[in-house]
């Protein structure tokens, strides 16, 4: 294998779930150079890449598919600190987590549809059709949320889109 190779394997391995762009910014490598030696890796199963939410993610094969899910969506820090925010209080309605976390009721739903999608919350309703939310099941949440270290350039985007929307809000 060459050496950049090696280097993009080695960094998926240290940070499973991390999408094209933020590889070429981490390695220091042009797209196409990464784009050569991830089409290698993937033909050669040293790799998996699977599609979330418009982003291309990266793996290396022990993941399942669930963990690979999971990890997609908590690489959001959005989506991280609704997990958190739930993990730590306990089941909360949708307004009291948005409050908490000082965003819009719409962004918290976008980040709220994926986790979802990927069994990481539950939606219950009440007889009233009142909202609760409940992290699915805490013990394997707890697994994908330790996998991941967020990279500045997510960080600055998640607040770019939390300093938007409050702006909207006004």
């Amino acid at each position: 294998m060459t050496h950049n190779r090696d280097r993009i394997q080695e960094y998926i391995a240290t940070h499973p779930g991390e999408h094209f762009n933020a590889l070429t910014r981490a390695l220091d490598l042009a797209p196409g150079q990464v784009q050569y030696h991830l089409k290698q890796l993937t033909g050669q199963d040293a790799v998996v890449a699977d599609q979330y939410y418009g982003r291309t993610h990266y793996y290396t094969p022990e993941y399942d598919a669930w963990e690979r899910g999971a990890i997609a969506v908590c690489r959001r820090e959005t989506a991280r600190d609704i997990l958190f925010v739930l993990l730590e209080s306990g089941p909360e309605t949708p307004a009291s987590v948005a409050d908490s976390l000082d965003i819009a009721r719409s962004t918290l739903e976008w980040h709220l549809d994926h986790l979802e999608e990927q069994g990481l919350v539950d939606k219950e309703r009440d007889t009233h059709n009142h909202v609760t939310l409940v992290v699915s099941n805490p013990a394997e949440v707890v697994g994908p949320l330790e996998e991941i270290t967020p990279s500045l350039s997510d960080r600055m985007v998640d607040r770019f889109t939390r300093l938007v929307d409050s702006l909207l809000e006004r």
